[in-house]
């Protein structure tokens, strides 16, 4: 299998156990719980994490690949709409979101599962239909091969961005179709169509969401000074910007080049919340400097280079574009994070794969990276 991405993803997953245990020190406290409770969790998820990619890696594609993608897609899209029927002893909602299903000292998100599962049956089914898509079809016919899709796309739109408040996951889930679809031969004339109707849904879910139209503001608040030539009437006045979205720019700005030390970081202390999680960047900028956060992401592009070469060499369709999909899902993911931390963008409160804090997403992503070794062993890598 191919050993570059096996041992960067390993590492990736090591570096997030020490930088969850250096970023977490003001959560423990105020909770008065175990200074070493974060770093438990996150190194028995790093080490179930590395299992699980050691040993679908190890499997045989020809065999287990199909079966493994319909289980993890069937399973996690079951258990997604299951949760919207689980009393709230099972179910664990934080800020009004249910996204967690609890299990004894554990709870696991479904939704980390089911974009990896939705990434293999939408490349599973367009790679049946590519040559239904590419013979000349009018731009009638293609919506009506893509109704399916969006049906699908649809359904987790309501169960996600509606039952769970996670606008993050479903901007994800459709940049990633989008992108399975261009790489099967849409229309120009479908994508600009297609886009617009995106656009018009994004507005719709925005507006009729109190809680997004204030963190759009609070976005809008924070930039609108920097936009030059922006009449007047564009400007918003009537709110304030949002506090983590400053200080997560003031602890990048506070790393500089070198950083303050790994542990000797000041915004982690109250300053920024879910520094752990959706601002962990933030917190390792401030720890480590540019220079730190750089290498990371030379790491994380590395590891994606990778997972983009290994669908390059694939000659079964559907397996190249799951392997392209996984890619795709994991660099939206860190982009979007990483926009929303320097407020380039609203904050969407996504977490960077392999290195927030979540069992969840380390062993979801974990395993979907498995799958691609399992397929890597099929090319000359």
């Amino acid at each position: 299998m191919d050993r570059g991405l096996y041992f960067s993803a390993i590492a990736l997953l090591l570096f997030s156990v020490v930088t969850v245990y250096s970023l977490s020190v003001f959560s423990t406290i105020y909770f008065d719980a175990s200074r070493y409770i974060f770093i438990k969790k996150q190194l028995i998820s790093a080490i179930i994490a590395i299992s699980i990619m050691s040993i679908v890696a190890r499997m045989n594609a020809y065999n287990v690949f199909t079966p493994l993608g319909f289980l993890l897609f069937i399973g996690s899209f079951l258990a997604i709409i299951l949760m919207l029927f689980l009393p709230d002893t099972l179910v664990k909602a934080v800020l009004g979101a249910k996204r967690w299903i609890k299990f004894g000292g554990f709870s696991i998100a479904p939704t980390e599962f089911f974009k990896y599962g939705f990434v293999f049956f939408v490349s599973w089914s367009l790679a049946r239909k590519v040559k239904e898509f590419n013979a000349n079809n009018s731009i009638g016919k293609e919506f009506i091969l893509t109704v399916p899709y969006f049906t699908l796309l649809i359904i987790a739109v309501g169960i996600i961005a509606v039952g769970q408040k996670d606008m993050g996951q479903v901007v994800v889930l459709s940049g990633t179709l989008m992108a399975l679809f261009l790489l099967s031969g849409r229309s120009k004339k479908f994508f600009a169509i297609i886009g617009f109707m995106f656009v018009l849904l994004f507005i719709a879910l925005i507006k009729f969401a109190p809680h997004r139209v204030a963190r759009f503001k609070g976005w809008w608040a924070g930039i609108q000074d920097s936009i030059p030539f922006l009449p007047e009437s564009m400007k918003i006045h009537d709110t304030t910007v949002p506090l983590h979205i400053i200080n997560s720019t003031y602890a990048i700005e506070n790393g500089g080049l070198f950083g303050q030390g790994l542990g000797a970081g000041q915004y982690k202390l109250g300053f920024l919340s879910e520094v752990n999680t959706d601002f962990i960047m933030s917190g390792i900028s401030e720890e480590i400097g540019f220079l730190g956060l750089f290498a990371f992401i030379l790491l994380f592009m590395y590891i994606l280079y990778r997972i983009f070469y290994i669908g390059s060499k694939l000659d079964d369709l559907s397996e190249r574009f799951f392997v392209y999909g996984v890619g795709i899902t994991m660099f939206l993911s860190f982009i979007i994070n990483a926009y929303g931390i320097s407020g380039l963008i609203p904050i969407k409160g996504i977490a960077v794969p392999l290195l927030s804090y979540g069992g969840s997403q380390l062993i979801a992503t974990s395993l979907a990276i498995g799958m691609v070794l399992m397929l890597s062993k099929k090319v000359n890598v």
